[in-house]
């Protein structure tokens, strides 16, 4: 089988994106935003106000689905609700919840302020990195603030299909 240069090109191009914005998740740290990094994945979810950018956190999780050869991750509003209810039910027990039925993953995380430092996290962790890399199509997520927890803010990743 043989690739066209023009084919070529463009995966080259996309590998190259993907594999800087996954690169961009490492330069933690000193407090400031890294650069390379949309704004939204760096929003710190223990302030008033603050929302997360949704698609920008699948595009980070689809970019490094990308650097380990799986297809990419469709943003869906249902799991975003049940990755919501689940992050409320963690932020409020301090307890994990159970993965519920029909799930192909959960990810979970607690204490970290942004999505890049929880991806990071998750990306970093052997059992993690596999389930970020899973056989799924849609993905939710989500993240709950309680100042009155050890933790502060909880996040929920759910992957489905």
């Amino acid at each position: 089988m043989t690739t066209s240069p023009l084919r070529f090109a463009a995966v080259l191009g996309i590998a190259l994106t993907a594999g800087l914005a996954v690169t961009g998740c490492s330069m933690m740290g000193g407090g400031s935003a890294p650069t390379g990094l949309h704004s939204g994945l760096t929003v710190r979810m223990d302030q008033p106000g603050a929302v997360l950018d949704k698609v920008q956190a699948v595009n980070l999780v689809n970019a490094y689905r990308a650097t380990r050869g799986v297809a990419p991750l469709t943003p869906d509003t249902g799991l975003d609700g049940t990755a919501q209810a689940l992050a409320n039910q963690y932020a409020q027990t301090g307890t994990a919840p159970a993965t519920p039925q029909g799930l192909v993953v959960m990810k979970l995380s607690a204490g970290y302020a942004t999505f890049a430092e929880t991806f990071s996290g998750w990306r970093n962790s052997p059992a993690d990195a596999s389930g970020l890399a899973a056989g799924a199509s849609k993905a939710g997520i989500a993240a709950a603030y309680n100042a009155a927890s050890g933790y502060g803010v909880y996040w929920v990743l759910v992957l489905g299909n």
